[in-house]
């Protein structure tokens, strides 16, 4: 590609699902991309065979990106760093980074958590970006991308302001999907923090995709109580909830008192019927803390249903089913239990005493 200097540079961190489609629509963009990945084997791949990218039922090789184990010496400065590694690697991956970023980029944040806040002490609030991925993607093999759902970005900064450089942002991220604007990042995240904690732990619990797992009625009632206690914490906090995609309301899908107790209500089979219709959106989707356990990989546990829990702990607010998640995952971690869909139903049945 030639130079151009209104081409911008993109340092991208991480090239699993969501990093590497990602790095292979900005580089059909034009855009300059440079990609860093810890794992040698997926960067060859992508230095020799391209990405090869498998999307709504075709197949492409995308070639044109630079892939390094490291980020070489002198690299940047970069307009824009996106970072898609776990939630674990992110503060680290910050910090490596950072020296690349121009003193008016923008280093953003495609995990899932309350990540934009850790990352903001290391390279500055006005610097840091919120990424809300409503995609999902899975690296297959070295190199090879399989997306699994459709969907697109919610992009924010942490005082809600919009600039230049977001907008900027947005018009590259929109060769991926649909991108929106928030000017509530800090709603937008907690609403998807409820419903990171309810899939990705019952996925790695359940040890399938979700679209199998919200078939089951058990599942549903467990991903309503785990997105209650979540929603109870981000009250506390003070936090104006977004909806997730403009339709999922996690005001509305938290349990009322009375749905806690009784067996069943118009309004209660209504928030199932919502949970059965993202699962089968979202059917192919598997929890990326599975895949890190699968790979021997610390799973993100900590930076999700943990993360409600401690914050819950300064609110005084019982999060019994988050915390017990908690502690069946770094167990799963441990290999002292195994992902089964019967253990998803002993976890459901060692919870009853404490769920409403």
């Amino acid at each position: 590609m030639a130079e151009n200097e209104n081409t911008a540079r993109v340092l991208v961190v991480g090239c699993g699902g969501i990093g590497g489609i990602v790095a292979a629509n900005m580089v059909e963009m034009g855009v300059d991309v440079t990609c860093v990945t810890g794992n040698p084997a997926i960067a060859e791949a992508i230095n020799t065979r391209g990405f090869k990218v498998h999307e709504e039922g075709a197949a492409r090789t995308v070639q044109g990106a630079h892939a390094h184990a490291k980020l070489p010496d002198g690299a940047g400065p970069f307009d824009f760093i996106l970072l898609a590694t776990q939630p674990t690697e992110v503060e680290s991956a910050a910090t490596a980074a950072a020296p690349s970023l121009k003193p008016d980029g923008r280093m953003v944040c495609f995990q899932n958590g309350l990540c934009e806040w850790r990352v903001a002490r290391i390279v500055g609030a006005d610097r840091t970006v919120g990424g809300i991925v409503a995609w999902g993607a899975s690296m297959v093999e070295p190199g090879v991308y399989d997306r699994t759902a459709a969907g697109g970005f919610v992009l924010g900064m942490l005082d809600g302001r919009v600039d230049p450089r977001l907008e900027e942002l947005g018009r590259y991220l929109e060769a991926v999907g649909p991108v929106q604007v928030s000017h509530n990042l800090q709603g937008a995240r907690w609403s998807k923090l409820a419903i990171n904690c309810a899939i990705s732990a019952l996925g790695t619990l359940g040890g399938d995709t979700l679209g199998s797992l919200m078939t089951h009625r058990f599942i549903r009632r467990l991903c309503l109580e785990l997105m209650t206690e979540v929603v109870a914490v981000a009250r506390a906090e003070g936090v104006r909830l977004e909806k997730v995609s403009g339709t999922l309301d996690l005001e509305w899908i938290a349990l009322t008192e009375s749905e806690r107790t009784i067996p069943g209500s118009p309004n209660l089979f209504a928030k199932h019927g919502l949970l059965l219709a993202v699962g089968a959106r979202y059917r192919r989707m598997r929890s990326s803390m599975l895949r890190a356990i699968e790979r021997g990989r610390p799973p993100a546990v900590d930076f999700l249903n943990g993360e409600v829990v401690e914050r819950a702990k300064a609110h005084r607010i019982p999060v019994p089913v988050n915390a017990a998640a908690v502690e069946h995952i770094h167990q799963l971690a441990r290999k002292e239990l195994q992902p089964s869909l019967d253990l998803a139903k002993r976890f459901f049945e060692s919870t009853a005493h404490v769920r409403g």
